[in-house]
């Protein structure tokens, strides 16, 4: 299904119950990176992201519901990442929008604990995939940021061709769903990126971000 078209996504949900007759577990994952800097970003563009990475996970779990209420449970695992824990340079409307998954997932878990259904993210860190080739990248050369840019996407890219391998994540996913008391948070990824996930939570804040600095390139 298209997860940023309406009827896409009916239709793709209504096949799934028509031919199986239930729908026990969503794992929501679209998404696709944007590097741009947050003053030079054409709204355009930003719209076009959210749309994808929050939008496109509000779609198919809203679609999903109603035949998991009905069953009397389910399972909705929304991929978050550390890029909605902690801001990313560069990365705004990424980080915009895994932030906004992350308070979707905590409200929507009080709604739906009733009808037996369970609600986790997932704050990955950075994974191998074909993410890295297809970023967009827009005014990244642009001043005044041109500098500070093409070197914290240097750092950005260098970390996710030397992240986790897809297959970690899977796991990850895989527990959760057989999990009989599934957690609301779960970090996955290379434990020297997540340890900021801790830091964020246990730091004071200048100390923190000028620790965070260096890792995010800037």
């Amino acid at each position: 299904m298209d997860v940023d078209d309406d009827t896409s996504v009916t239709a793709g949900v209504a096949e799934v119950i028509g031919g199986h007759g239930r729908l026990d577990a969503l794992v929501t994952c679209a998404g696709w990176g944007l590097a741009s800097p947050f003053e030079l970003t054409p709204l355009a563009d930003a719209r076009a992201q959210v749309e994808t990475l929050f939008w496109g996970t509000v779609r198919p779990v809203q679609a999903v519901l109603p035949a998991m209420r009905a069953a009397g449970g389910g399972r909705v695992v929304m991929m978050s990442s550390i890029g909605g824990v902690l801001g990313l340079p560069f990365q705004s409307f990424y980080s915009a929008s895994k932030f906004a998954l992350e308070g979707l997932g905590e409200a929507l878990a009080y709604e739906v604990a009733p009808f037996g259904v369970h609600v986790t993210l997932v704050e990955s860190a950075n994974v191998r995939t074909d993410f890295t080739a297809n970023r967009r990248i827009v005014n990244l050369d642009q001043e005044p940021y041109a500098k500070a840019g093409a070197h914290a996407v240097d750092v950005m890219a260098k970390d996710e061709e030397n992240g986790a391998p897809p297959g970690d994540i899977a796991r990850a996913v895989c527990k959760v769903l057989a999990a009989k008391r599934p957690p609301r948070h779960i970090s996955v990824g290379r434990p020297s990126e997540r340890i900021g996930v801790l830091g964020k939570r246990v730091l004071p804040y200048r100390l923190f971000e000028a620790a965070a600095r260096g890792s995010l390139g800037v």
